[in-house]
């Protein structure tokens, strides 16, 4: 992913004037003129207030080294790069903040969990692993932590009710488990000046007979895709060729969560429900009313290798090989990031919020000279199996867990970093360098109120209902770290033409049903573990109401559009 550049020789200056890591409020004073700068949703006096509290929590841990982990994105590196030094200027605490992998945290936290030494002392952990934290009970339920153990530590101004992903990070128990961090969708993106465009719209028109807007179904989709692609738009002075799509597929971690983010809730495959359908899922994974997995291939009631998922994945594959530069096929999600912003792209169904910050850039081929971008962001088009009520789509939560195996006072000076880091002094600026909304307050300020025109839709998006709609992996996944693994490998395989998305699939299932098998012999995760239906033929389940849903006749019925500007007061 390609990040903002930051002033690294400003911050240097900055933290140097701040002197050595001690307890200090002038410090704190210092690092709100200079670097928050009046972008906070509280007052100066409240600004110092919050910073004061976190000096005299902070008083019992000085001189402590710490450790955290995040993956690298703009957010992130603001945390690292800046925050953290001015969290250890003020309090004391020294904190070092790694910036890897998504697969690498999620790997690190694994070996933890397994080993019980102590590697990080917390971690921004995806909120994806929820089903694996409330199973395994190896991180600390924050419900419990700041009533208990870490109240002392816990910012009485935190307002956890400010926080607009809490639901994603809360279990069947009802206890919070993670503290967002971040938070991105996964929207689509188009050239609003090209579906503008009177040429282009008449020949499109003329072409599908139907008006070029944004897609509501996958058929809609498809038809841009294809009349974009390859198209003379040097009309409005675009050199070299024009793409109708972009993805990416190179057999790498980051091509599972091209599928588990809810490419196959988008496609239809799961059942009705919010956050995440049930008893069905976006993987596919079936549970009981216990909410205990019972199966994941059609034959134990399960859809990962049902029709809507290989049409899923058939499309995806068809759409990258036909309508994407040749070159996506071997991109990570990383490398595909930024391609949009070069100016050759007409639309892309599957592209992260996280890409905005990046994508805003003056200059860039995709910015008018007024600072306002070509393009915007709008609902992803869903396919042909979905229906009124299903998941529509996938929303990263990064969010701040600690694990039992912490030691505990090194934990509460972690915790005091990720309340720092996440707190209302701080969030409104450390959104506007990165664009990952957490907090309502911050989403609803007037700077972004002022800000909303230049950055394609997001605020809008984030200031609707339609926000909840977007979820992450739910509680169905027993074991993330496991079972993710699975899906890039076995998808990998449909990708590069080794086996068809029927085979790729079958094998997925059959993978994800010997980790959910091992899980339940072993019994581990108590009464909230798998506990897997007998086989049957899959016909039984296919005619039973709810996912897996039967193939259905017409996988392309006819396209459906909507203009923008209709769908923005939807949002409204």
């Amino acid at each position: 992913m390609r990040n903002i550049l930051l002033n690294t020789t400003a911050v240097a200056a900055l933290m140097l004037a701040m002197g050595p890591a001690h307890a200090d409020m002038a410090a704190a004073e210092k690092f709100l003129a200079e670097e928050i700068n009046g972008l906070s949703v509280l007052s100066e006096d409240e600004q110092k207030a919050e910073m004061e509290w976190f000096i005299n929590a902070a008083k019992p841990f000085q001189g402590m080294d710490i450790k955290v982990v995040s993956e690298t994105i703009t957010t992130h590196e603001y945390e690292s790069k800046v925050l953290a030094e001015a969290f250890s200027a003020i309090t004391g605490i020294n904190v070092t903040h790694d910036l890897i992998g998504e697969g690498d945290v999620v790997e690190k936290l694994q070996t933890q969990m397994q080993s019980g030494e102590n590697i990080y002392d917390a971690y921004v952990n995806d909120s994806d692993l929820i089903g694996t934290h409330w199973r395994y009970q190896q991180v600390r339920n924050l419900t419990d932590w700041m009533a208990g153990e870490g109240k002392d530590v816990t910012n009485p101004d935190l307002d956890v009710d400010d926080f607009i992903g809490t639901s994603f990070t809360t279990a069947p128990d009802g206890k919070l488990y993670q503290l967002p961090d971040q938070q991105f969708a996964n929207l689509y993106w188009f050239r609003y000046d090209w579906f503008n465009d009177e040429k282009n719209k008449a020949d499109f028109k003329e072409k599908y007979g139907y008006d070029l807007g944004v897609p509501v179904n996958w058929s809609a989709y498809e038809d841009i895709a294809e009349f974009f692609t390859g198209r003379d738009l040097s009309h409005l002075g675009v050199e070299g060729k024009v793409y109708g799509n972009m993805d990416y597929g190179k057999k790498d971690p980051s091509l599972g969560w091209r599928y588990t983010d809810a490419w196959m809730s988008m496609a239809g495959m799961g059942d009705v429900g919010e956050p995440n359908g049930l008893p069905v899922d976006e993987w596919g994974i079936r549970v009981n009313e216990n909410s205990q997995p019972v199966g994941s291939c059609v034959d134990r009631g399960g859809a990962t290798n049902a029709p809507a998922a290989v049409y899923a994945v058939e499309k995806a594959i068809d759409w990258l090989k036909q309508y994407s530069p040749p070159e996506a096929a071997g991109m990570t999600f990383g490398e595909a990031g930024p391609i949009p912003a070069q100016g050759n792209i007409a639309q892309q169904m599957f592209w992260y919020t996280a890409f905005t910050a990046a994508t805003v850039e003056p200059g860039l081929p995709v910015m008018n000279e007024d600072g306002t971008p070509k393009w915007r962001m709008a609902p992803s088009p869903h396919g042909v199996y979905w229906k009124d009520g299903q998941k529509v789509g996938y929303q990263d939560a990064g969010s701040w867990t600690l694990m039992k195996s912490t030691p505990t006072d090194r934990a509460k000076a972690a915790w005091l970093y990720a309340q720092f880091v996440t707190s209302k002094t701080v969030d409104l600026k450390k959104s506007d360098v990165g664009l990952t909304f957490i907090r309502e307050s911050t989403i609803n300020s007037d700077h972004f109120t002022e800000r909303a025109d230049k950055l394609g839709g997001l605020i809008e998006f984030y200031r609707s209902p339609a926000r909840i709609q977007w979820s992450p992996t739910g509680t169905n996944v027993p074991d993330y770290p496991k079972l993710a693994q699975l899906w890039w490998q076995n998808i990998g395989d449909a990708m590069s033409g080794a086996k068809t998305a029927q085979e790729a699939l079958d094998s997925l299932c059959e993978a994800q049903e010997k980790v959910l098998e091992r899980l339940e012999r072993a019994g581990v995760q108590g009464d909230i573990g798998p506990v897997m239906n007998e086989e049957q033929d899959p016909s039984y389940w296919l005619e039973q109401p709810g996912a897996p849903y039967p193939k259905v006749e017409n996988e392309k019925p006819a396209g459906e559009t909507i203009a923008y500007d209709e769908l923005i007061k939807s949002w409204q």
